[in-house]
This record gives C-alpha cells, structure tokens and sequence, in this order.
C-alpha cells in the first residue's frame, strides 16, 4: 500500500507539472496580452492616439516582463512558486496572486465539497431505492430526478433560479457572498446561516446534477450485486430483506462507486464555478473570467494548478479509500 501510494503521488507531481506547462501555453496562445488589453482600455477612455497606445504597451510589457521569451516567463513562474510560494503577481490587482486567490480559493472548496457531500448521500440513497423497487413506483421517482439532473444544463437551471429569486420572490440574498453586517465579522453560526441563505443556489444546482450520476452508477453496481448467488442464498436462510440489502448487498456495490468520486469532483467543482459566474457569487468562478478576459495569466494561471491539485488529490483520496476497503487493492499496491 506504501509503494502504491508513492507511486501515485509522484505521477501526481508529474501531472501537475505538465498541467502547468499545458495551461500556460494554451493561455499565452492567443494573440494579445495584458499590455495590449490596458493600451486598448487607455484608448477608449484616455483618448490616446494609436501610436501613444503601441509606446504604452511596449512600456508595460517591459515593466512587467511580458516581453520576456515563453519559457523564460514560464521558469520565472514555476520556480518563484516552488521555491519561494510565489505565484506571481497580479496585473489588474497589483497583489500577490496568492493573497488574491487564498479566500476565494476556500469559499470554492468550502462550497464545492458541500455539494460532492449532498451529491453522494442523496445519490446513493436514490440508486438503492431505485435497485431494490425496480420497474416500481420508487425507481421510476429516482430515474427522473437523475434524469432531469443529467440534461438540464446548470447554467440553464441557475439563470431560472436567479429570474425566479430576483424579479418574482425579490430575494434579498442574491450576488453576495454574505449580507453586509457580516462582511467584516468573524465566522459564526449566525454568519455561516447567513452565507448559507446567499450560497443555496449554487449548493442545489451542482448537487441536483452530481446526485444524478451517484445514482445511475449505485443503482447499476447494487442491481448487479442483488442478482449474485450469495444474495440468493441468504434470501433463501431467511434473512429479511432490509439486512439482505444494507448488509450484504450495498457494502459490495459501494466499490464502484468509491472510484467514481474521484471523477465526480471535477463536475462539482465546475458546476460550482458556472453557477456562481451566473449569480456573481465571489468566488473563483468569476475571477477566473475576470483574468481570461483581462489577461491576467498568473491569475489564470494559478487558478488552473490550483483547481487541478484539488482534482488531483480527490483522485488519490478515492484511491486511499478504496485501498482501506478492498484488500486486493492493498496487496496490489504491495507488490
């Protein structure tokens, strides 16, 4: 399992490393960069003349080292966040990307991890329902919320959300994190019920459509499970069915679906990205927008490995788990 486990967390390192270098690249592709966005918003609200906007740009790319080659900006990057922890500096800001992204970063994760929970639980409880009244009243209820789930795009059911909220119930807690008597007080129960009457939207748009995928896989692997001879055999010793099912059927069905939550994270996480872009939650969601539009590409930039260590490490926790409940995955590890 050691072994195993090492060997994850170096193809982690790896993968990181090469999320970076891909990110990067694909960012600095299109033409333009911040010089050229700023030299643009001078024209148009500065009135400076075309070739006062080209000076200006060659002047900021020189400040900010913009017109440095590709991999000497890409060494400046990565070695000052490994060495130092620096992940640059923010163009738009002018801050350290760090201090720019830490509380929204947690917000992201706070949110995100709040949905992956929610998905699973209702999911799971969805997928044995679904399995144990096949073809009956309480699979064809599960298979219709994981219908609706998986087609309704989120950023659909967000915008319906927010006509609903702002122009027909005139809720007050919509483009906020938190009402303004809380922005500056520390956490509490009253703070944290707050933020939870701005954040709802987003918890139940990624958790309607993660719960959809717990459920299709639960009820496949749990169907499976049910039609083995064992499960047969203790239907026929006279088992009741409950425990038939808890005890001996879900247990075996839950192996799948450990493994599928290291690939469910990524759609919490982008369903929480794309529906707090559309409610103008702050979180990381809209200041990923915000750098792309602006070309801010250490923030771009950091926010793409930052997201991706999180994929990452979700994988890895999915694999551990898996590990700690299926001792074949153990002595695999160990060989």
């Amino acid at each position: 399992m050691i072994r195993f486990l090492i060997r994850r967390a170096l193809s982690a390192i790896g993968l990181l490393f090469a999320v970076s270098v891909v990110s990067f690249v694909l960012i600095k592709a299109p033409p333009g960069d911040y010089a050229t966005y700023a030299a643009n918003l001078a024209m148009a609200q500065g009135g400076l003349s075309r070739e006062e906007s080209l000076k200006l740009q060659e002047r900021i790319r020189e400040d900010l080292g913009l017109n440095r080659s590709l991999p000497e900006q890409y060494i400046g990057w990565i070695s000052g966040m490994v060495l130092r922890g620096d992940f640059g500096r923010s163009f738009v800001y002018n801050k350290p990307v760090g201090d720019l992204l830490y509380e929204r970063f947690w917000r992201t994760l706070a949110i995100a991890g709040t949905c992956h929970l929610l998905a699973t639980l209702i999911g799971v409880g969805l997928g044995i329902v679904g399995a144990v009244y096949q073809h009956r009243w309480g699979d064809r209820v599960a298979s219709t919320i994981a219908f609706l789930g998986m087609t309704i795009p989120r950023f659909f059911m967000a915008l319906v959300i927010l006509y609903w909220l702002a122009f027909i119930m005139n809720y007050q807690y919509v483009g906020a994190i938190s009402s303004r008597e809380y922005i500056f007080q520390p956490m509490s129960f009253a703070k944290l019920w707050d933020t939870l009457k701005h954040v709802w939207p987003i918890i139940f748009v990624a958790a309607f459509g993660g719960l959809a995928y717990n459920m299709r896989v639960m009820r496949g692997n749990l169907l499976d499970i049910l039609r083995q001879p064992y499960i047969e055999a203790a239907r026929a010793k006279g088992v009741p069915g409950h425990k038939v099912v808890l005890k001996h059927a879900v247990p075996n069905a839950i192996h799948p679906l450990v493994m599928y939550q290291g690939v469910a994270m990524p759609y919490m996480l982008s369903g929480e990205l794309e529906v707090a872009i559309v409610l103008g939650i702050p979180t990381i969601g809209p200041l990923m927008l915000d750098s792309l539009y602006r070309n801010d590409i250490w923030v771009t930039t950091t926010i793409f490995l930052w997201l991706s260590a999180v994929l990452v490490v979700a994988n890895l926790l999915a694999d551990i788990a898996l590990g700690l409940i299926d001792p074949r995955v153990r002595q695999a590890g160990a060989i």
